[in-house]
């Protein structure tokens, strides 16, 4: 794959002013399997190699955590470029729409505890949020993205156009509110429309339903009970991460841009959680594993609608890596992409950040190189 000439032009030049410094080599960490079994394990050979030069034209950092038969741990590049300070391992970085894994499992626990019903709709859950346009809508449908929700008011289509609004702040009813005067895209449950939407609905229908916030929910029902203890939301617009975290930067017009600081509020329930690697595995071993959810509830995980080009359930999205069927999840906010997967049999885990310079386009192609590997064997 080609990428701008600029980007690759911007690695050239970061590399070339880190070369004559200490960290002329990335700062590497791994960690022997914990089963004698390397036919089972991740491909170690390409994890290193993913590693291996960074900076560069797609990330200024990366930290990687394999779980499962064979574990292994990695990390390279920088904090800061402007200090070239080694990368974090422990960090805290904003995880964009792995939210909706926490959110899923929370309204699929609510659902276990009787107080949401997976058949019951918006319209009795939210009366007067939608129009007499919209058909029912059933709680399901928001957690597997069939509702026909449109997507609503943004800040901006791309990082370029909303960076300049990156500390206002957008609410999410502003956002759905947008969505709803649009009507329905289609009939619920006939498409699988992958977007925020749904999910906003979601804390919406959580907060309804048990009479508090939906932080206060996803704390106590599902970040505490997987000891997921440096997992947050941002309170009220707050733009910033707290904690030791690695800066983000966004490529714009051939201009490493610094974006770590940016209000996500507009995301919410859908994608504004600040996480670590140790938490977001716990969530996905504790999730899949069955920690915290029923075995109905937890299938429904893997419930993926009978739909052409459908691959989502409930959360959690089905690929095939190698042949191998792996569930799990991506995450783009401007300046770091995030995956988690797993195997539904846990054999192997995966977790990763990237301070990646173009998170939401180069999605796809950060995954080959630091998602790909974990599942080879």
């Amino acid at each position: 794959m080609t990428f701008p000439a600029a980007r690759a032009a911007l690695a050239a030049a970061l590399l070339v002013g880190l070369t004559a410094g200490p960290l002329a080599a990335p700062a590497l960490a791994h960690e022997r399997p914990a089963v004698a079994a390397d036919q089972r394990g991740p491909d170690r050979t390409a994890l290193e190699k993913a590693l291996k030069g960074l900076p560069d034209s797609l990330a200024t950092s990366a930290i990687v955590r394999v779980g499962g038969h064979g574990t292994w741990r990695g990390s390279a590049g920088v904090r800061d470029v402007r200090t070239g300070a080694k990368v974090i391992e422990n960090a805290r970085f904003r995880a964009g729409s792995t939210t909706k894994v926490v959110t899923a499992a929370l309204v699929l626990k609510l659902a276990a505890q009787g107080r949401i019903d997976l058949d019951g709709t918006v319209q009795q859950y939210l009366p007067g949020l939608l129009t007499s346009d919209f058909a029912p809508i059933t709680v399901r449908q928001l957690l597997n993205y069939t509702s026909g929700l449109q997507p609503g008011k943004s800040l901006g289509d791309t990082v370029d156009e909303s960076y300049p609004h990156r500390f206002e702040t957008l609410t999410p009813q502003e956002v759905v509110a947008a969505s709803v005067a649009q009507g329905p895209g289609h009939a619920p449950g006939a498409e699988q429309r992958y977007g925020n939407i749904h999910y906003l609905v979601l804390a919406m229908i959580v907060e309804k339903a048990t009479g508090d916030t939906y932080a206060h929910q996803a704390e106590v029902q599902v970040l505490r009970p997987l000891g997921m203890r440096d997992t947050s939301f941002p309170a009220g617009g707050d733009p910033r991460i707290h904690g030791p975290h690695n800066r983000g930067y966004e490529d714009m017009d051939g201009r490493l841009v610094d974006v770590t600081e940016w209000n996500v509020s507009d995301r919410w329930a859908a994608g504004d959680m600040i996480s670590t690697l140790p938490d977001l595995e716990r969530l996905m071993v504790g999730l899949i594993g069955g920690r915290l959810l029923p075995q109905a509830q937890r299938d429904e995980l893997f419930a993926v609608p009978d739909l052409p080009g459908a691959r989502y359930g409930a959360g959690l999205e089905r690929i095939v890596v190698n042949g191998r069927e792996v569930w799990g999840k991506t995450g783009a906010r401007p300046g770091y992409h995030t995956v988690v997967a797993a195997t539904k049999t846990l054999d192997r885990t995966l977790v990763y950040s990237v301070t990646a310079t173009d998170a939401h386009t180069d999605g796809l192609v950060l995954a080959q190189r630091f998602a790909f590997p974990a599942f080879n064997r």
